[in-house]
This record gives C-alpha cells, structure tokens and sequence, in this order.
C-alpha cells in the first residue's frame, strides 16, 4: 500500500494549527512568541486583499505573496496538503451519502465571488475576512466551538469530582494541566457564535451534493490559487483520462469534471496517482503541450466582478454616526477607514482580551463592519498592562505596540452622565471610578462642592470629573459601576484617536 503523502502532511499542518490555536490565548504570560497569525499571515488571499485595499506593503504578509509564488511553481498544493477547512471536509466528505450536484454552483461563480472581493479591496473596501476559509473556521472555532469545549470540559471534570469523593485530589495535577494548557482562558458567550457556526456547517453540508464542494466551486482562497497554478509547470501525466479505464474522474475530488484535468482545480492529492491500477499516472514538471484553456474565464466575468466590486463597496458602507459614538476599537487602532482596511476579522484578538473586553461586532456598524472587534466596557474593560491583542493581529490592524506606548494609547474619552452618576443624580459620595482608574496620576479626580441634600442638610459632595489629557478610554470605570444596567460613566470614541 502507497504511502499517502498528502493525507499525512494534512494531518500534521492540522494538528499545527490546533496547537496554534490552543496557544493563542493568555496562559499565564504577558507575551505570545508564537500565534495562529502565521497560518494568516501565510494566505495569499489576505495579502493581496491588503494590498489593493491599504494600498501598501507590509512584510507581515510576504509569506503569502510567497505562497502564491510557489502556487505558480507547484500548482495548488495549499488546497491539497495545507489548509485546516479541506483537512476536514476530507476526513468526513466520504461519510455523507452523495446526492447529484448543484448546477448553480458550476461555472463563473467561483470568478465572480472573487473578483468581486478583489476590485472590492481595491475601492477601499477589505471584505476578503467575510468568506476567507481560514478566516470561516477560526471564528467557528473561537465563537462557537472552543467555549464550548471549556464549558464541558469544566462541568466534566466537576462531574468527575463528584464521583471520585475523597479520592478527587489524585487528579487535581490533570485538572491543572488541562485547565492551563487546553482549557479557554476567557469563560464567554460571544455574539454572533450561532453565525459562525452556520457558516462553516454551511460548508460541511455542501458536501452533501460534491466532493470538496467549497474548494472547487465557491472558495476564494482557491480560486486565486488556482489562477497562478495556471502557471505552474508541475503537472500530472498522463493530462486526460485514460480510454481504456477513467477511473481516475471517480478518485479525483475537484479536477475530473471534463476528460481533460484543469490544472487550476487540482489540489495535487495525488489520489489519482495512489489509486491507478495500471501506475500509469505521475507526476513532472513539463511544459503542457496539449489545448490550453485561456488564462482568465473571459471579458464578461471581469466587467461583472468589477461591477459587483464596486456595488459591494457602496452597500457595505461603514455606519458613520455610530464609529463616533461608542465603537471603540483596540488600544493603537487611531483611524478607523484604514482598521477597516487591514482587518481580516479572524477573532483572535477578542480571544486573547484578558479582560475580556473585546467583542465581535454585529450589526451595529454597518455590513462593513461585522465580525470586527469592539470594547463593551460593560462587560470588560482593555487591562492597562496588557498587549496581547497587538501581538496576534496578523495584518498590523491593532499595532504591536510596546507596553509603555500602549498604555498611553486613546481608546475613548470617559464622560459621566449627570443624570446617572450618583454624586450628581443622587447627591451621595461615591469613589469607585477613582479607585480603578489604572493611571497614576488618576485621570478621575473630585472636586468638593457645598450642597444641600434632599432632607433640607447642608452636605459637602465630592463630585467626579475627567482629566481628559489624562483619560485613555480604557473602560474599567464603566465596568466597575456600581449603578445596575446603565453606567454613571460611559466611553465615547474620540474624534481623533491619538497615540
């Protein structure tokens, strides 16, 4: 039996990214040396959306320019031996009863689907997060999937406590080890998990109708890949199928729809080669001598995905009024157009928050705007002496900056709401901003003011203000409000973010 070279290069990237993902959390240490953000780094369809749309170069993303590179050398091998999402659908597509494919789905689609994220980026608009299949599975994992896990695991090892009595503390090291190295950090319920998930079983349940059906008819990931695999001079032998078997249309899951193999569809999983009978198939680098398709689908495919380009980019349109109220972005993010831009909304920066602040974004700012990362001071506030989120984001949208630098960085401004706050509302003294607030010199300070309460008593209130060149937004004011649902103090977005 042939060694199947493929499956095991799969399994061994998956288990990598798994380890990534596990390790992409906060476990005890201020720095993350090594973070899923290299699995993005390394997707061609990040770097070059990030380059129309910012309209310029980061060295944060040479590994995928270079991965697109090599696609145009080896062919789409990413497809085959690399990506996360395609180790899965191979590991269940044979246990899902096939049914007859879905005719929609052949075709342009796949060319319209990315060309419209491509002239999309170009106007200014980066969509490329919404359907990147790295992008689909990571917040699957992170909002829906990994939660989860910490909630069974947790009630699993309690469970197991109860049985076990006395005798429980033998397995209190396997709990701690467990608890520090798999477990989530960050107990949550995230919005937009049910979305997450739905995406990504939309994909699985594709699988219904064909073989690695995302990968071929719909992924834009793949589809750019396959364009430079058009390039490639790697290429299998015989290039058709073989008169006297065609065996090889049942093996292969993407490339066999005609006689003749289309070199942009196949992900070199070399079943082909593995299952021929007659060990007729290989694989060479040659020069293709046979019908050669043209490069691009044609003249009407590209005035279209212009055109859907350009109207996504107008129906997307960020939801101004709210980006200058209470969208607060990560500490270093200062304009909000080019955070738009870079943002691949992988989630992993709302993974790592430590306190846990951040929150994937819904609806609130537009279409434009889903899956971002927003503060809700009310459930979190950004910790003073904490980095992490500038540290996993892979495209540069949060900056890496230092621990000095960040702790001065403007999220918002603290405004107290008179009607609310209680030294204001309710003339009673009340210092719980003052003591959280992580700025040494205090950003919240008091003034003393002669009032008379509301039984007639001369009383001296100490009333709350901002020092607004002290204030950086951080949220923890709001959060440790006493008051119940609406805070006294509340962050609002600055107009100009400053570092």
């Amino acid at each position: 039996m042939k060694i199947n070279l493929p499956r095991i290069s799969q399994i061994l990237f998956f288990i990598a990214f798994l380890a990534l993902f596990v390790t992409t959390d906060y476990r005890g240490k201020d720095e993350i040396s090594v973070a899923l953000n290299s699995f993005f780094r390394s997707d061609p369809l990040v770097a070059v959306s990030y380059l129309l749309s910012a309209k310029t170069f980061t060295l944060l993303l040479l590994p995928g320019l270079l991965l697109l590179l090599f696609s145009a050398i080896l062919g789409r091998f990413f497809c085959g031996w690399i990506c996360p999402l395609g180790t899965i659908i191979d590991l269940i597509t044979d246990r899902i009863k096939k049914r007859s494919p879905l005719s929609f789905l052949k075709g342009n689609l796949k060319y319209y689907l990315l060309l419209a994220i491509l002239f999309a980026a170009l106007f200014n608009m980066n969509l490329t997060g919404i359907l990147d299949p790295l992008a689909i599975l990571v917040r699957f994992l992170t909002f829906a999937f990994y939660p989860l896990f910490g909630f069974l695991g947790k009630e699993g090892w309690v469970g197991l406590y109860k049985v076990l009595g006395d005798s429980r503390d033998y397995l209190e090291p396997g709990y701690n080890l467990f608890k520090n190295y798999f477990l989530p950090f960050r107990d949550t319920l995230y919005p937009l998990a049910f979305l997450s998930l739905l995406f990504f079983l939309g994909i699985l349940v594709l699988e219904k109708f064909e073989r690695r059906n995302w990968c071929k008819n719909l992924c834009p990931l793949g589809t750019l890949l396959g364009l430079a695999a058009r390039f490639s001079l790697f290429r299998r032998v015989p290039g058709r199928l073989c008169a006297d078997c065609g065996d090889c249309k049942v093996h292969c899951p993407t490339a066999f729809d005609e006689e003749i193999l289309q070199k942009s569809d196949c992900i070199l999983c070399l079943e082909c080669q593995r299952k021929c009978p007659s060990r007729r198939v290989g694989f060479k680098f040659a020069i293709d001598r046979g019908t050669k398709k043209p490069f691009f689908p044609g003249r009407r495919v590209f005035v279209a995905g212009l055109v859907s380009g350009l109207f996504v980019s107008r129906i997307f349109t960020p939801n101004s009024s709210l980006s200058q109220t209470r969208l607060l972005r990560p500490p270093g993010v200062r304009d909000e157009d080019d955070f738009l831009r870079k943002c691949v909304r992988c989630g992993e920066c709302i993974k790592v928050c430590l306190r846990s602040a951040l929150y994937p974004v819904s609806l609130q700012a537009g279409l434009y705007g889903l899956y971002t990362p927003t503060i809700v001071p009310r459930l979190g506030y950004c910790e003073y002496n904490c980095s992490l989120c500038g540290q996993v984001c892979p495209t540069g949208a949060i900056p890496r900056l230092p621990l000095e630098e960040k702790k001065k960085a403007v999220i918002g401004k603290a405004v107290f709401d008179r009607s609310h706050c209680l030294p204001f509302a309710k003339k009673m003294n009340c210092m719980v901003c003052e003591e959280h607030c992580p700025i040494p010199e205090k950003a919240i300070r008091f003034e003393s003011v002669d009032e008379t309460d509301y039984t007639g008593k001369r009383i001296v209130i100490k009333r709350p203000y901002v020092v607004e060149d002290l204030c950086n937004g951080c949220g923890i004011c709001e959060y440790v409000c006493p008051l119940e649902e609406k805070a006294g103090i509340e962050v609002f977005k600055r107009a100009k973010r400053k570092i």
